[in-house]
């Protein structure tokens, strides 16, 4: 596969994280032509719009002052998390819920959605059950398959689980999900 390709998959499966980035940049770009336009105001002399730079600049030295430690806690963790949140979104792998399927000759990429139906055919059929018996979820790492059996009706978690696993196979998914089978403890009645 050449690395064009490979470059074509990984925007494909992975999200981009240019509008986080545009956002903080504008709001940043934003908050420095205040600034300016407040201070370039005070230097001219006149009547400041909202903030007088040097009084905010005082506010801010002179915190916690007057206010209570409740309230200013509370914003030190509003503060906290929106830089979690930003340093979060500029160093983890942003996935989209797509995989690759291995072919050398051309690029496929499959919604995982796609790739849960076709999970839940299978495992329908090797349980023998109704479609609303089968719930599938796909994820990066793991393939939850959830069954609610007819009652009275013995299923084999393993049988399920094989014929998931066999299907996964044939469609060569990268990276490879790990199976879960998780059969309800009660059952459907009058299948």
């Amino acid at each position: 596969m050449s690395a064009f390709t490979q470059r074509v998959l990984r925007r494909e499966t992975h999200s981009p994280r240019s509008g986080l980035a545009v956002a903080a940049a504008v709001v940043v770009a934003a908050a420095a032509v205040y600034c300016l336009l407040e201070m370039m105001l005070a230097a001219l002399g006149q009547p400041t719009w909202l903030v007088d730079p040097i009084l905010a600049a005082r506010w801010i030295a002179e915190l916690p002052g007057p206010y209570p430690p409740l309230l200013l806690g509370t914003a030190g963790v509003l503060i906290a998390l929106v830089g979690l949140v930003l340093l979060s979104h500029g160093v983890l792998p942003g996935r989209r819920a797509r995989h690759v399927i291995a072919d050398p000759n051309v690029a496929i990429v499959v919604d995982d959605e796609v790739i849960a139906s076709a999970l839940a055919k299978c495992a329908r059929m090797a349980a023998g059950v109704t479609r609303e018996q089968v719930v599938v979820v796909v994820s990066a790492r793991l393939v939850q398959v959830n069954v609610r059996p007819t009652s009275g009706i013995m299923l084999s978690e393993s049988g399920i689980k094989a014929a998931v696993e066999a299907q996964l196979a044939t469609m060569a998914l990268d990276p490879a999900p790990a199976v879960v089978v998780k059969l309800a403890d009660s059952g459907v009645i009058g299948v």
